[in-house]
């Protein structure tokens, strides 16, 4: 079930069969290997697991990660008093994270 576009907060929101779990699915879409942008603050990342795809027009790439994963490998920066926080494409665009949908679904607890 997808939400509304530009909608803050969780993307799409997935149940299993029986209606009785599901899990909140961030995504994150760009037209190149650029760094994400996650806003003034890391407490608002929330979610289950998130989805950065790049590449979107042409060849998407899909990596899938964890939210505590997304918190710790986030690069802050300072300009002119304002803080801003981006996961760098070298933090994403790994092994580790690339079509990695196995992720999804096997009780991953946040931290």
């Amino acid at each position: 079930m997808p939400t509304a576009r530009n909608a803050r907060g969780i993307d799409i929101i997935a149940y299993n069969k029986s209606g009785t779990e599901f899990i909140g699915v961030q995504v994150k879409a760009l037209t190149k290997r650029n760094p994400v942008p996650l806003g003034n603050s890391l407490e608002k990342i929330m979610g289950d697991f998130w989805l950065i795809i790049n590449n979107v027009s042409k060849e998407p790439n899909v990596f899938v990660m964890y939210p505590d994963e997304i918190k710790n490998l986030a690069h802050m920066s300072e300009k002119n008093d304002v803080i801003s926080y981006w996961l760098q494409p070298n933090m994403y665009d790994t092994v580790e994270f690339k079509n990695a949908w196995h992720r999804i679904g096997h009780g991953h607890e946040q931290t």
